[in-house]
Formats: structure tokens, C-alpha cells, sequence
């Protein structure tokens, strides 16, 4: 059956994400599978919630944007061409910030549509996940990349973008958040 997007109001989105251990052809068609809807949606990233499944791993796409929205990433203190690492397939990630520098910039979600607006966060990171594999490797990251990795580990943890919002920026979408809650809560 193939993958769909569940929106807010979703248990799965609220929940914190199992840790993986097998490392298999299943995981491999997980992965394949979350890349393909989420390029079908037009997004830089998704997380494994995001189709229902609270499980840690998420993958991303910076590419999609790199005009618009440009990324860096290095590993080792050694540049990373941007497609080399896209997609991106992060399985039990950690986000580390790097310096102080905060960048404010807009977010949306495919789990919640209609909703962007600017989050701050930290503007460089380092990334720390396993491959398809189970092999361990770290990068540090700014711009899109570093911004996606941040959102989507943030669904592995049950966290939404939503949540670094002050109340009047949340005041002004609570129609379109109690409509999705309704329409997608399970009974």
C-alpha cells in the first residue's frame, strides 16, 4: 500500500519516534517510498510521522530550493557539494548547534498546509545520523539544509514547527489548526 501524508491532529505527529535497529531491504523501500511522496508534494523534507509511522527517520532534499533557499555543508571541515548529500536519508539523527547565529525564515509543513511563517533557529549545525547502512557519519550544515534537518528531527521528537510560534502568531491560523485537528484526530 503506498505511503500517504497524515496531517495535524494525527496521533502519530505528537509522538516521540522509536529508535531504528534493523537495517535492512525494508528500510531501503521505506526510505525509497517516503522520497517519492514527498517529491510527488513538492517538499524539501519528511519525516516517517508525517506517513503515520513514529519511527526515526527522516529524509531530505535540499536541492529542490537551492536557488531560492542555498545550503552549505562540510564534513571534516572539508566542503560537501550539496548533491552529494541529496537526498538525504537521516536514520536516528541528533541536531547540534554550532555558534550563536540565529536565522529567521519561513517554514511550512506537508502535514499542515496553508500554514508558513518564520521560525527561528539556529543558522548552523552539525548533523549526526546513520546511513541506510547503519554506518555512523556527522556533517555540519547552514541554510536550507541545516533548517529541513532541524524540522524534521524535530517530528522524530513529536515536535511541530508550530511550536516555536508565539501565541499571536498561533492566534492567527487557530481556524485552519482546529479544522485539521477535527478532520484528522483518531477516534
Amino acid at each position: 500500500m503506498p505511503l500517504e501524508l497524515v496531517f495535524y491532529g494525527h496521533p502519530a505527529l505528537r509522538t516521540k519516534g522509536k529508535r531504528i535497529e534493523k537495517f535492512d531491504s525494508s528500510l531501503a523501500t521505506f526510505a525509497g517510498e517516503m522520497l517519492d511522496l514527498m517529491h510527488a508534494h513538492d517538499g524539501c523534507g519528511l519525516a516517517a510521522h508525517q506517513v503515520g509511522r513514529p519511527l526515526e527517520i527522516a529524509v531530505i532534499d535540499p536541492t529542490v530550493s537551492r536557488k531560492e533557499r542555498p545550503s552549505r555543508a562540510w564534513r571534516n571541515g572539508e566542503d560537501l557539494p550539496i548533491e552529494s548529500l541529496s537526498p538525504l536519508i537521516l536514520i536516528n539523527p541528533t541536531i547540534t548547534p554550532i555558534g550563536t547565529k540565529i536565522s529567521y525564515q519561513s517554514e511550512g509543513c506537508l502535514s499542515i498546509p496553508g500554514l508558513i511563517e518564520k521560525v527561528s533557529r539556529p543558522a548552523r549545525v552539525q548533523i549526526s545520523y546513520q546511513t541506510l547502512q547503519g554506518e555512523y557519519q556527522e556533517i555540519q550544515a547552514e541554510g536550507l539544509l541545516a533548517r529541513a534537518a532541524m524540522h524534521e528531527v524535530d517530528h522524530l521528537h513529536g515536535i511541530l514547527f508550530i511550536d516555536h510560534l508565539s501565541a499571536p502568531e498561533l492566534q492567527e491560523y487557530q481556524e485552519l489548526l482546529t479544522t485539521l485537528a477535527r478532520e484528522n484526530k483518531l477516534e
